[in-house]
């Protein structure tokens, strides 16, 4: 039996003008698939990148990689999951962006009731992101409460619940955003040390902060415009923590140039590898709604936008003009 729903797709890739809503036909799921109703919808910056083009896909594509709602159905084979069920998950492939959708079970978990459906929809996708950097993105001599780190837009989204979690694990975390008022946001949540990187030099800074030794690892989401000036700010053996390209593609660079800033290591991340197993879902899952519930991260939702207005939601995105984290209301 299948129903209507809209949809937020796009026909070709482009600005935030190619952002059409349509009416698509959804049945009942398949084997290992639910059917989900969204009650709240995550926006992220890899939305920003399928509908750009940077990461190619199929079209016409539907958007959005996150979102909370409620089982309407499971398919064969399902059975962490039942009709009825509060919801909430960040997964491939895309089209959280519509009301209601067919889509494989694997990502999805169910939602504590303690926490509600707009903060579910913003904290997945964000907050396994930040669950894996902290845990599983370790420097080779390891990361231990009263390590340094860097962590650039720590204002934004995954930024603001990193700066909490870090310091729940004893993490002397240095957080870069591009004004006054987003560093003091992420003092407010966490941070040690903040750098507004439009006015101050943030590797001279990171140096000064840390008595010239560096830090032990740099997470960086925003690629091109902070890089190279990155790998300057580690000590010794430390990690560059690549996973996200805000200011566009990081430039091919030769290898060698690691040995004399102090034989780093660079890696570039991406969630959807971590997250490839149930188990490994649920597991990363846990950890999240277990911070979340006790308090010691907080989950900031300072934009909303209704599914009629996704245009407008991807302009102030892009413009930096965003705060924490932003949801999209069907």
């Amino acid at each position: 039996m299948s129903q209507a729903s809209r949809a937020v797709r796009i026909h070709a890739p482009g600005g935030p003008e190619q952002l059409v809503i349509d009416t698509v036909e959804v049945g009942d799921p398949g084997p290992g698939e639910v059917r989900i109703r969204h009650h709240a919808i995550g926006l992220n910056y890899i939305d920003v990148y399928q509908r750009t083009g940077l990461y190619p896909n199929a079209m016409p594509l539907a958007l959005g990689m996150e979102g909370a709602g409620v089982i309407e159905a499971v398919g064969p084979g399902v059975t962490h999951l039942k009709a009825g069920d509060r919801a909430a998950y960040a997964a491939n492939p895309p089209g959280s962006y519509s009301d209601v959708r067919v889509m494989p079970a694997m990502n999805v978990c169910q939602l504590p009731d303690a926490i509600d459906f707009e903060t579910g929809a913003a904290m997945m996708l964000k907050g396994l992101t930040a669950q894996y950097l902290l845990k599983r993105c370790r420097p080779v001599e390891g990361l231990n409460a009263g390590d340094f780190v860097l962590f650039h837009a720590a204002a934004g989204g995954v930024g603001l619940i990193a700066c909490q979690w870090a310091r729940a694990l004893g993490l002397r975390l240095i957080g870069t955003a591009g004004s006054d008022e987003k560093c003091a946001l992420a003092r407010e949540h966490g941070a040690e040390f903040t750098i507004n990187y439009r006015t101050e030099d943030f590797a001279a800074r990171v140096k000064e902060i840390t008595a010239g030794q560096g830090v032990k690892v740099v997470y960086d989401s925003v690629g091109k415009d902070t890089f190279e000036k990155s790998l300057d700010c580690l000590m010794p053996f430390g990690l560059m923590v690549s996973f996200g390209n805000a200011s566009g593609p990081v430039a091919p660079f030769a290898p060698g140039i690691l040995g004399p800033k102090g034989s780093l290591y660079v890696t570039r991340q991406t969630l959807f590898t971590h997250i490839t197993s149930r188990e490994r879902t649920q597991s990363m899952a846990d950890d999240l709604f277990a911070v979340v519930e006790a308090g010691q991260v907080k989950i900031r939702i300072d934009q909303r936008f209704a599914l009629t207005a996704v245009q407008d939601a991807h302009r102030s995105l892009e413009a930096r003009a965003t705060t924490g984290c932003t949801v999209i209301l069907p």
